[in-house]
């Protein structure tokens, strides 16, 4: 089972100041190249996998789908998300992705915004995930880039002249990693970037885009603290499909 760090108050009184949080897709940086990699919505069948606030889910009924579904492991989360929602065509349920069973009404696309590096395995997931997809159906997902999740113990780097380095520590040794953010004790499991495609091919899955995701000179110029996540990538974002034959 998946640790549910999102139910510890401290932890989600501290998730609920992000501006991801406070301002939805509009304060996540990198929802403009998640958004560009969604298929046509219109009349389509969503899930959103760790569906957190329901930010995605009334996005996707905004572009047009027919009917949302995000599950999330957090009750507070779903409990926020119901809070901001006035939408019958959207629903929401508790469950745990690691070991998730999807129905068998299938979906047109599936999607997950920062989730999937708190799951000590992804392949079952895909591998469900393309059982529940309707052929030519589409993943869309981001996750902790795999540089970033596995840094080493003190960070930054920074040399005489104020260069700035982001060290790795143990890039192939895949597994659980314990960071202290928001809270101590946080699990997720790091997982290179191989190792994510591979999943996806193994699964059925051609894949349509990969993006190691850095903000524009655009964004940083509107907010400078940006500037650090130009120096190495922090998020991945990919979009596949399930061929239509």
């Amino acid at each position: 089972m998946s640790q549910n760090i999102y139910d510890e108050p401290g932890f989600f009184e501290g998730y609920a100041q992000l501006p991801r949080s406070l301002h939805g897709l509009a304060g996540a940086p990198e929802w403009p190249a998640l958004h560009a990699m969604l298929p046509e919505l219109a009349g389509k069948r969503v899930l959103d996998l760790g569906c957190g606030y329901g930010w995605f889910c009334r996005a996707a009924r905004d572009l047009g789908a027919a009917d949302v579904v995000g599950i999330d492991l957090s009750a507070k989360m779903l409990a926020r998300a119901a809070e901001l929602t006035r939408d019958e065509a959207i629903r929401y349920r508790q469950g745990d992705l690691d070991g998730l069973a999807l129905s068998d009404e299938p979906f047109d696309l599936i999607y997950s915004s920062l989730a999937l590096h708190y799951l000590p395995e992804v392949a079952p997931l895909f591998a469900e995930i393309h059982r529940a997809l309707v052929a030519g159906g589409s993943l869309v997902f981001s996750v902790e880039h795999p540089i970033f999740t596995c840094p080493q113990p003190q960070g930054w780097l920074v040399d005489a002249e104020g260069r700035r380095s982001w060290p790795v520590n143990g890039y192939q040794a895949e597994g659980k990693r314990v960071s202290n953010w928001l809270a101590e004790g946080v699990v997720k499991y790091h997982r290179t970037l191989g190792t994510y495609l591979n999943a996806l091919v193994a699964a059925g899955f051609q894949i349509r885009r990969v993006e190691e995701w850095g903000p524009t000179a655009a964004q940083i110029a509107a907010n400078p603290a940006l500037a650090e996540e130009a120096e190495r990538p922090m998020l991945l974002l990919v979009s596949a499909y399930k061929p239509l034959a």
